[in-house]
């Protein structure tokens, strides 16, 4: 009883990491995007974009990244849950409520770290943005 305890706190440690690690990498992905596509996001509110309609697209961009992040994680743990259920005699159950608490999460996780950029997108001075190369 123990050691289940140990691990379980071990894995999430491990998850809870990895998650941090993966949100930071959504907010620098959607800062570089930000940074590339400011003369876009200028020409978008200089034909009459409000600040709401660039922050709720790249809040979804971040959003899509998150989910496309949490479809490939779900497929190689299922396999790996699969591959350990093939080769041991321990048996892995994946529950649906898992699957979607998953999903829950990574949508958080998109949106959180996703906010950032998104009102640094919104923010930008329209006849700023058009200026730059």
């Amino acid at each position: 009883a123990e050691t289940t305890r140990v691990m379980s706190l071990l894995l999430g440690a491990i998850a809870s990491v990895s998650l941090l690690v993966g949100g930071i990498g959504i907010m620098n992905i959607m800062l570089v995007s930000v940074t590339e596509r400011t003369r876009e996001i200028g020409i978008r509110m200089a034909i009459g974009a409000r600040q709401k309609d660039i922050r709720s697209q790249f809040l979804l961009e971040a959003l899509m990244i998150s989910i496309a992040g949490c479809l490939i994680g779900l497929l190689l743990g299922i396999g790996g849950a699969l591959l350990i259920n093939a080769i041991s005699d321990m048996v892995i159950v994946i529950s649906g409520g898992s699957v979607l608490v998953a999903f829950g999460v990574a949508a958080g996780i998109g949106i959180f770290f996703g906010f950032y950029p998104a009102r640094r997108a919104a923010a930008l001075d329209p006849i700023e943005a058009l200026r730059h190369q």
